[in-house]
């Protein structure tokens, strides 16, 4: 990396697999036979857990210069917290090279090695010490870390008595003062009061313009990568998907880029990472009669079009619906064998949703293809967040004005 003074970190083809199933009181010489199996990337017998193993990221390629602050967004079990760690040296990687240039600091978990008996003060101390700070330097800036942390009151008080509020604001206080070129920070900014956030946000900014120094902001809230981060990372199932700017990448996490009003296009759609199965997709959805984009009757005909993985049949699909004030479903109608077929077949199908207890308003929805289990449990195979309905019906005169916010969306 020296032929480029500014840049800070190099990823080039990195990958890191883990070994599913519980450790095992295996030899020394079963232990490097597994490893061969996996560098050669065999199919080994699944029917052994401890022989199967899970790429948690795979062929992942990027550079990050002096002064950046890079967003990595992506579903939970996408390899955000995997990259982090490779990164700050906790673990090393499967494949692949990392050329750091600089120290890091992680923020990976706030707080850890704060000891409860231990006061404020006595703890900055330690917990300095704990991520590399000499005595001399805690010296100079304990001052300035108990200011932003707002803590002087309590700051020689046992931080067991702390509030959960006061205890992440000190820690991460301590975190913000270190001395890095590269400060790693994972959801560490869900912290503390919303004015607090902002100035932990402020302070990054600061750091990264005036200071020159790297970060790396790994969250879920996009409204801090949007404010913090001027470059962006998606990563989705352990690959890197997207590297540009914010506003696209979160467009794309979002999965607003794949829809219009009454269509979708779920192709390059990112799927959650709790999906364990992709034998089936969801590879279009659209309205079929959206009258002035809303509906006005009792119920809402969808069609469909996917895309089989592997060989599967009875699949079916439930279409949930949720307020767009809050992101939990109230209402589902499931429909049973819709879809089927071998590997590489492609297929439609269409629904009607009923819409008719559904009072008037704006409403989100998902589509998750299932097939039953043998005790009847749905086994999700895909889960996209689908179009948005809008329900208009006029009022019949006689009827009682419903009151949505009081009393609900479902009218009995």
């Amino acid at each position: 990396m020296a032929d480029n003074k500014d840049l800070v970190l190099k990823i080039e083809n990195v990958g890191k697999d883990y070994m599913l199933g519980a450790v095992t009181g295996d030899t020394l010489k079963d232990a490097v036979k597994l490893k061969l199996q996996s560098s050669k990337r065999k199919q080994v017998d699944e029917a052994s857990l401890h022989n199967r193993f899970f790429s948690a990221l795979d062929d992942v390629s990027f550079t990050v210069s002096r002064g950046e602050c890079v967003g990595i967004i992506g579903s939970n079990g996408a390899g955000k917290s995997t990259l982090l760690k490779l990164i700050s040296r906790i673990t090393t990687p499967t494949r692949g090279h990392i050329s750091i240039n600089g120290k890091v600091a992680s923020m990976l978990e706030v707080g850890t090695g704060f000891h409860p008996e231990l006061t404020g003060r006595e703890n900055i101390y330690l917990n300095g010490s704990i991520l590399g700070m000499k005595q001399s330097e805690i010296d100079e800036k304990i001052d300035s870390i108990i200011e932003f942390s707002e803590c002087q009151d309590f700051i020689d008080t046992p931080v067991k008595r702390y509030s959960s509020g006061m205890y992440v604001k000190l820690a991460f206080s301590v975190a913000a003062h270190l001395d890095a070129d590269i400060m790693i920070m994972d959801e560490v900014l869900a912290v503390g009061d919303i004015k607090f956030q902002h100035k932990c946000l402020n302070k990054m900014k600061e750091i990264a313009k005036n200071e020159g120094r790297t970060v790396l902001y790994v969250s879920h809230n996009m409204d801090t990568v949007s404010t913090l981060c001027d470059r962006c990372l998606v990563l989705n199932h352990g690959r890197l998907v997207f590297d540009g700017a914010v506003d696209e990448a979160i467009r794309l996490y979002n999965g607003a880029e794949v829809k219009t009003n009454t269509t979708a296009d779920f192709a390059k759609y990112i799927r959650p990472g709790w999906l364990q199965r992709d034998d089936i997709r969801l590879t279009w959805a659209e309205y079929v009669d959206y009258e002035n984009e809303e509906v006005t009757g009792d119920s809402l005909e969808i069609s469909f079009k996917y895309k089989c993985n592997k060989e599967t049949s009875n699949v079916g699909i439930r279409v949930e619906l949720m307020d767009e004030r809050v992101e939990r479903p109230f209402a589902t109608q499931a429909f049973y064998n819709i879809a089927q077929g071998n590997a590489g077949d492609i297929g439609e199908f269409s629904v009607c949703v009923d819409l008719s207890k559904i009072v008037n308003g704006n409403y989100k929805t998902f589509y998750t293809l299932f097939v039953l289990s043998p005790y009847d449990d749905g086994i999700d195979l895909d889960c996209v967040s689908g179009l948005e309905i809008k329900i208009n019906r006029p009022h019949k005169e006689g009827d009682l004005k419903w009151r949505q916010n009081s009393w609900g969306n479902v009218k009995l």
